[in-house]
């Protein structure tokens, strides 16, 4: 070639179509960590595909980027699933962190470092934020109420809650955030809570908790998040900012697996505190390890560089509030941006492990090429939250067109039988018409840079595509294969010029298809890889094949998918999970056979009992109700922000006025029952009939909201 593409030689940088267009700087880059309670499926793999292709693009534009995760291993979740299995927590996620290293690589995923966050570098750096975060007077303690599952003997943390969402009612939430509306919350705010664990309702406990006052960094959030993430997460963050935000507790109550607050006893740092932190442990352990350590404070306490997160939108609150807040409190820089991605769907629909579609990396393997995959979800990304489908009947089409029908099918026809006819030797150099073939390739070239810099490969694989139908075009008219029974040398004219086009079309791809690139470059004789392609390419001098270059025998480099193998891999998804679900029937059918023997005999089980919520009230307003004889509409403080509606009948027995003041017990779980005068949310507690109906009162002195047992 004309210039010599050893991988790791030196290489001025091109402008680099980041952010503003021009920055150079190196960049660090992390993928959100996947938690160490299950295995890898296709739904996380969008966010690590898409982050590979970037900062391989990064790279083949000649920037120094360093790509780094981690296992997030702290919590409840975990020490339950190491409790059940009969081994600690240490062994469980050390067998989990080599399981998603295993799946997450088999797919072209390529870290510099991939870590835990149950680390000495994670403890360290935690710790540290907090010990500045209370030192400058960010750190309040409070006294907080705490759902307990007393089944279970501990607290609850927000995962272990489920409920309906207090924003929008949508049921069967967990307890920190809605996937609906997106909208944040405490366990407590949940609607008919419920223990995800053992599923009975929680009691409340009064605790001392730390929280993060995240009210004080308000002002900077509002203008740090200018240019730092997409329009659409912006505003999101301004709809949050401006309902005001809430000091977060940071702290959880043992038992719990995770690092000790420092100075406090029996407390430890809450999991989505030391999860980001992972971010930092991960690239500590990698520049120390790599006798580097001062690259740790050139890339998080100095913005000379550059530092990215790409996440998935479900998680944004906690990335572009907390997180950001957090570094400036330790006393390091900010995220120059935060990537955010939409979901996966298959065929239209949520992933269900009932339904056989929250398909496993570790399925997939057994049956499909990652690099399809890798192709199908760059040629459906883009810059946006939209989420993504799969859809099998795209997911085969696109691949056995596009890559093995245009990208692998130029190859094969060129390199083969017409290839061993010619010794597979090259011409001296291209002709006229094939360096007219690559320069409309290389014109194409900035608008591929672009398109990868802006996380665009839908519109970047667009635009290859449709070279490589150029390039098949330019073939196709001169028939190679019916040309070689009467001008050797004239064949061969068209084989170098059809190769050197279609090794700039393997390097465009090779974000996206490593693998391919990889048995293009081998087929060809060429490095592997090669860092600073984009920007050794130019317009005027491109880098053709060296003069009578010999290619190497033909290497299959992409087969086309059957929908039977397809399907085989949906067949084996759909087995395990009808195999997890036979158990369950099996443990839902004795539950039930239980509680028809209960019900049977007249009386109630203690769970029965559990699920009714008695609380403390103060009869905060009351009056008559028009148009009935026997109601009181009652405005009920429960200890919330805003009264509860109810309905009694107990105007026989009370006035108005005498209520007003008066303390009482209601059951506050009730469902709400839509009556002729409004809506019911709660119901309070008598005894006796007509005039001597006497509504139960506390024995001792109780507050608004205490749970009664």
């Amino acid at each position: 070639m004309a210039k010599d593409p050893t991988p790791g030689s030196e290489r001025p940088h091109l402008e680099s179509l980041m952010a503003d267009q021009t920055s150079s700087k190196a960049v660090l880059v992390t993928s959100a960590l996947p938690y160490a309670n299950g295995p890898i499926h296709l739904g996380h793999l969008v966010e690590y595909i898409q982050t590979d292709i970037w900062v391989r693009f990064q790279r083949m534009n000649g920037r120094e980027a360093y790509y780094f995760c981690a296992d997030d291993t702290h919590g409840t979740a975990v020490m339950l699933a190491a409790k059940k299995r009969g081994i600690t927590p240490e062994e469980l996620v050390g067998e989990v962190q080599k399981e998603h290293y295993r799946d997450l690589t088999a797919f072209g995923v390529r870290f510099d470092n991939y870590y835990t966050t149950n680390s000495p570098e994670n403890k360290e750096l935690a710790s540290a934020i907090y010990l500045s975060a209370k030192e400058k007077g960010h750190i309040a303690r409070r006294d907080v109420r705490q759902l307990y599952c007393e089944n279970d003997k501990m607290f609850l943390p927000d995962r272990f809650v489920k409920g309906i969402c207090p924003k929008c009612g949508t049921a069967d939430q967990y307890g920190d955030s809605c996937e609906v509306c997106g909208s944040a919350y405490r366990p407590e705010d949940l609607k008919e809570p419920r223990c995800a664990v053992c599923g009975t309702a929680p009691v409340s406990k009064e605790e001392a908790h730390l929280f993060f006052k995240l009210g004080d960094f308000q002002e900077y959030l509002q203008s740090w998040m200018q240019g730092r993430v997409d329009e659409g997460v912006r505003r999101k963050m301004q709809e949050w900012m401006e309902q005001g935000l809430r000091d977060w507790d940071i702290s959880r109550d043992g038992p719990y697996f995770g690092f000790e607050i420092p100075g406090e006893k029996n407390k430890y740092f809450y999991v989505w505190l030391d999860a980001p932190v992972g971010y930092m442990a991960s690239a500590l352990n990698y520049f120390r390890s790599t006798g580097r350590p001062e690259l740790f404070d050139r890339f998080w306490k100095s913005e000379e560089t550059e530092v990215y997160h790409f996440i998935g939108k479900d998680i944004v609150y906690f990335h572009t509030l907390f997180w950001p807040a957090m570094l400036k409190a330790g006393g390091f820089r900010p995220p120059t941006a935060v990537f955010v991605h939409g979901f996966l769907t298959i065929n239209g629909e949520k992933m269900s492990k009932s339904r056989g579609t929250l398909i496993r990396a570790e399925t997939y393997l057994k049956h499909l090429d990652p690099q399809a995959l890798r192709y199908f979800y760059a040629s459906r990304l883009g810059p946006n939250l939209d989420d993504l489908d799969l859809s099998g009947v795209d997911f085969l089409a696109k691949y056995n067109s596009a890559v093995v029908g245009n990208f692998a099918n130029l190859f094969s026809r060129l390199c083969t039988k017409i290839a061993d006819t010619l010794d597979r030797r090259l011409s001296a150099a291209p002709s006229a018409e094939g360096r007219e073939l690559c320069k409309k390739l290389l014109e194409r070239k900035d608008e591929i840079i672009a398109a990868y810099a802006d996380r665009n490969t839908n519109k970047a694989l667009r635009i290859i595509e449709s070279l490589g139908d150029e390039v098949n075009r330019f073939v196709a008219a001169r028939e190679p294969w019916k040309l070689v029974k009467s001008d050797v040398e004239g064949t061969r004219q068209v084989i170098t010029d059809a190769l050197n086009a279609g090794w700039i079309l393997s390097y465009y791809l090779r974000p996206v298809l490593p693998v391919f690139a990889d048995g293009v470059a081998e087929l060809l004789a060429l490095p592997a890889e090669w860092t600073g392609f984009f920007e050794d390419l130019n317009h005027n001098d491109p880098l053709y094949l060296p003069a009578n270059h010999e290619i190497r025998p033909y290497r299959h480099l992409a087969s086309r998918i059957a929908d039977t193998e397809l399907q085989a891999m949906l067949d084996a998804e759909k087995q395990a999970a009808g195999e997890v679900m036979t158990e369950k029937k099996a443990s839902a059918e004795k539950a039930e056979k239980a509680a028809v023997q209960v019900e049977e005999s007249g009386l109630i089980s203690i769970d029965d009992l559990g699920k009714v919520e008695l609380r403390a009230a103060r009869i905060a307003e009351a009056s008559l109700v028009e148009g009935a004889d026997k109601l009181l509409r009652i405005g009920l403080d429960v200890g919330e922000e805003r009264l509860r509606n109810v309905f009694a009948g107990i105007r026989v027995a009370y006035k108005p006025e005498e209520l007003v003041g008066l303390t009482v017990v209601c059951v506050a779980n009730l469902a709400p029952r839509k009556m002729k005068f409004g809506v019911s949310e709660a119901m309070l507690l008598a005894t006796g009939e007509g005039e001597s109906l006497t509504l139960f009162v506390p024995h001792r002195q109780a507050k608004p909201g205490d749970r009664l047992r």
